[in-house]
């Protein structure tokens, strides 16, 4: 057990400075506003690293490095599509979603965005997104339950329920305490931890086993005789579906309130920039962790007994395996930044959904600025105790519970997001219809045709993208104050852009 105590200590400073920080956040928290977008005064490094860790959640280093460990580099295709995905929303979705949420009226949510970029007075589409935020995000909290719950039990030996109870009440508290800037400052702080927990794992695993790359390659090819192969003993609907993952991206709230928070289109460019370095990095980093942990472990066996019982605690074994408790313990505060950094800002999307599209509309529309922040603040632990329930099976798998939580938003919202801000044309109805058509189509697939080997956001997205044109062509035209806004958006996004070129 004293092995275990630097390991504990580090972590407690580690979720100690986290809490400090939310305290730091909640002195600077004034309004509603503040709370759950920090006042749109982030920067392009706060921007760009928050993204990034808040996207990539406990699969990064457990579900993907375990998917790689498995099947070898065929499943790296989900690195890959994640990455022309998360490329292709920073150029195109960023700026304008930064630009045009200001202009609906200064929309602080996304169903708050919907509603009046669509003037949707009877509020049925704020509600019907609201109502997809909280059902997919209750499943993609539960994945961040999961996974920290596997990390404290693993390191510290105790009881899946206790550990799930502590990794809950560890991010539950800043979140509650200093909200969204403390979610984006602790974010910037995490992103850094786990880069480096990314970048130094397969080195030292690569180091252990000897600096002979044929050696290592013909070791894993006698273990996993097609693990060399991007292309070998996998179908071209497997690959589709692998890079499909990077269709999520244009629908992940979590991530999209990020480019809500820039201070400006300005700060997007150099953001992507750091946002896609890192995220290459670490993608680079777990997807080596699981391919040089085939070779380490056949060469080990002794070893392999935890990781081949389940593979997603291979980055925890190898940590436990190569580093000296002190080390062990900032490395594995990686894994831990990974799921705090996308469990807190997704229950801070939940607690916002509930608090300014459900609450304030419905319940208290002359409630004041302290009364929601409070609000807030009791729906972040109303939604934990919910996710804590789902994440309650020790059996459950973080890659397949974030998929298909990742499936549900890239259907339900993606298309909408796109095509609302680059089409004027686009009607209240088809966003309605689309939203619907999208997420219904990922739960009915994931739950009959499951065994057809496609993945649902494939269907749910074109599906939905479908229905809101056809929709949008036979309905009549939005109102006029709809397009005007709509262009006054536009051309503010284009007049920043050609600002940004001639160095204005």
């Amino acid at each position: 057990m004293s092995q275990l105590n630097p390991t504990l200590i580090t972590f407690i400073f580690y979720i100690v400075a986290m809490v400090l920080i939310g305290l730091y956040a909640y002195k600077a928290t004034n309004d509603f506003s503040d709370y759950i977008l920090g006042g749109r005064s982030l920067g392009s490094l706060v921007t760009a690293l928050s993204a990034g860790a808040s996207d990539m959640s406990g699969w990064l280093l457990m579900g993907l490095p375990g998917a790689i460990y498995l099947s070898g580099l065929t499943e790296a295709w989900i690195a890959i599509g994640l990455t022309v995905g998360a490329w292709l929303n920073w150029i195109f979705v960023a700026g304008r979603l930064r630009v045009h949420t200001e202009i609906q009226h200064n929309a602080l949510t996304l169903p708050d965005y919907f509603a009046s970029r669509f003037s949707d007075h009877k509020r049925i589409l704020r509600v019907i997104s609201a109502l997809v935020i909280l059902i997919f995000f209750a499943i993609y909290c539960a994945s961040g339950m999961v996974a920290g719950a596997q990390l404290f039990k693993s390191i510290f030996g105790i009881s899946y329920t206790t550990a799930l109870w502590i990794s809950a009440i560890a991010t539950i508290s800043y979140v509650c305490i200093g909200g969204f800037l403390a979610i984006s400052w602790t974010d910037t702080f995490q992103a850094g931890l786990m880069i480096f927990a990314l970048l130094i794992t397969p080195i030292m695993a690569y180091l252990a086993i000897g600096d002979n790359h044929h050696q290592v390659t013909m070791i894993i090819a006698s273990a996993r005789p097609d693990a060399n192969a991007l292309f070998s003993g996998i179908s071209g609907i497997a690959i589709l579906s692998a890079v499909a993952w990077g269709l999520g991206y244009f629908g992940q709230p979590h991530i999209l309130v990020r480019f809500m928070a820039a201070e400006s289109v300005r700060a997007i460019p150099a953001a992507r920039r750091i946002a896609m370095t890192w995220m290459i990095l670490c993608l680079g980093g777990a997807v080596a962790v699981g391919y040089i942990g085939i070779a380490y472990f056949k060469i080990h066996p002794e070893l392999a007994a935890a990781v081949n019982a389940n593979p997603e605690t291979i980055f925890m074994e190898f940590t436990k395996i190569l580093f000296n408790p002190w080390i062990a313990g900032v490395v594995l505060a990686g894994i831990l930044a990974a799921v705090m950094s996308t469990l807190s800002c997704q229950l801070l999307v939940c607690s916002s959904t509930l608090t300014e599209d459900l609450y304030k509309p419905f319940i208290r529309k002359n409630a004041s600025q302290k009364e929601l922040v409070w609000v807030g603040r009791f729906m972040v632990l109303a939604v934990s105790i919910l996710a804590i329930f789902l994440a309650s099976n020790p059996d459950s798998k973080v890659l397949s519970l974030v998929a298909y939580a990742w499936a549900g938003f890239g259907a339900a919202f993606g298309p909408l997001i796109i095509i609302s801000l680059l089409w004027k044309r686009m009607t209240l109805n088809a966003a309605i219809v689309g939203m619907v058509v999208g997420a219904a189509t990922v739960i009915i697939w994931k739950n009959t045709l499951d065994h057809l080997g496609i993945y649902e956001i494939i269907p749910g997205f074109l599906f939905s993208s479908i229905a809101i044109f056809v929709v949008s062509l036979i309905d009549k035209a939005p109102a006029a104050d709809v397009q005007q806004r709509f262009e006054e958006a536009d051309q503010r996004y284009k007049a920043e852009i050609a600002a940004m070129k001639t160095g204005q």
